[in-house]
């Protein structure tokens, strides 16, 4: 079985890399994400290249042809190479030496059945040579994909133990690319193995988190999660499912993309301490965190147009969608706020004197101005007046 190697080589700047690295004489296959996409019949995303060129070596030869090339993972054998604008992971073949779950010692070698040993799923250890579009497969995974089951490569608590982070990495790959019930085998060493995520950073787990609340519709996924307990050993707090469903129903009649942090609140109870607590436990960025915490306070209490003056229109959004209001989430998501149009030193113009007065002033106009629905001219001009009264 072969692929049509033009959606690689189309590419701005990849023929120069793997001229860089004389790939037609065999040094490189292309691997991973992108063969697979392409069997299915997808676009391909980011491009990975697998080499049996040493490190050092795939530097000097990219650094002779003039493409960068960044030593993103040097120790591990990667190299981002960046030609003509296009960027490429390069990886020479390794094995593993040593594991503890979170990090691994490698070997390079230039066998490419013992690099393939070493991935986590079988339909991600596929080859394509970048020219004649040659497959090669060392452990089952063109069948795989073609039933659409993810199988750890080998033995699934094998996998696990030589990193942790496959345990969510496989849920996820199940929801974007399974069918049906997930390989029993590796559901149990999941379900067995979840205490392991304990030791991984807590920013590793929200990055896998998140990429799995992308996906178009993980609930089933979620629910077998959390039927299973992975939740339990890092976000305990997970505890309606049905609300994420609900929530993802809501987003499609809103026509509003999806958003991970959106869904992650779903997940949890409606209560901001609780959210800033996880939000803090997950390492979010400040606005991350501040958007989640605005998500859990479901006391919608004003009218959308309101709400989304006071919150912005993302966090109205959230609210809204979570709270089931798909029709008012999606005329909101199109609306811009106004600023009010007037300041302190207006009102101070008007006669009010310097000082705390002026402050309360505008909160006066602020409201009535928002109560209104934000009217301008005329009218604007008859609240304000009202309020200097």
């Amino acid at each position: 079985m072969k692929l049509d190697p033009n959606a690689f080589l189309k590419r701005t700047g990849v023929k120069r890399l793997l001229n860089a690295l004389d790939a037609k004489r065999g040094t490189a296959r292309f691997v991973g994400g992108a063969v697979r996409d392409l069997l299915l019949g997808e676009k391909p995303g980011d491009l990975d290249l697998a080499t049996v060129l040493p490190p050092d070596e795939v530097v000097r030869r990219l650094e002779a042809a003039g493409i960068k090339a960044v030593p993103t993972g040097i120790d591990h054998g990667t190299i981002t190479a960046v030609s003509s604008g296009t960027v490429v992971e390069v990886t020479t073949l390794r094995s593993d030496v040593s594991t503890d779950g979170r990090r691994a010692t490698v070997a390079f070698t230039d066998d490419w059945a013992k690099d393939a040993g070493r991935r986590d799923f079988t339909i991600n250890a596929l080859y394509a040579d970048p020219y004649s579009g040659e497959l090669f497969d060392y452990f089952g995974g063109l069948d795989d994909l073609k039933s659409r089951t993810v199988r750890f490569i080998g033995e699934p608590l094998q996998r696990i133990a030589e990193d942790h982070l496959r345990i969510l990495r496989y849920f996820r790959f199940h929801s974007r690319y399974g069918h049906g019930s997930p390989d029993p085998h590796a559901l149990e060493a999941c379900t067995e193995r979840a205490n392991d995520l304990m030791a991984l950073s807590r920013e590793r787990i929200a990055d896998e988190l998140l990429k799995l609340l992308a996906l178009d519709d993980p609930t089933a996924t979620v629910r077998l999660m959390h039927e299973r307990g992975l939740f339990a050993p890092v976000v305990p707090e997970v505890s309606d499912v049905d609300r994420l469903g609900r929530l993802v129903s809501a987003e499609r009649a809103a026509g509003i993309k999806s958003d991970p942090l959106r869904r992650l609140a779903a997940l949890l109870p409606p209560e901001p301490a609780t959210a800033e607590r996880i939000g803090a436990r997950l390492k979010l960025s400040n606005k991350a965190k501040k958007r989640l915490v605005s998500a859990a306070n479901q006391q919608l209490g004003l009218n959308p147009k309101a709400l989304a003056y006071r919150v912005g229109v993302e966090g109205a959004v959230d609210r809204l969608l979570l709270s089931g209001m798909a029709a008012e989430a999606r005329t909101i998501s199109k609306w811009n706020p106004p600023r009010m149009p007037i300041g302190g030193g207006d009102v101070i113009a008007r006669g009010v004197p310097e000082g705390p007065e002026v402050a309360r002033t505008l909160r006066r106009i602020e409201d009535s101005w928002e109560a209104a629905g934000f009217p301008g001219g005329a009218e604007f001009e008859r609240l304000v007046e009202e309020a200097l009264s």
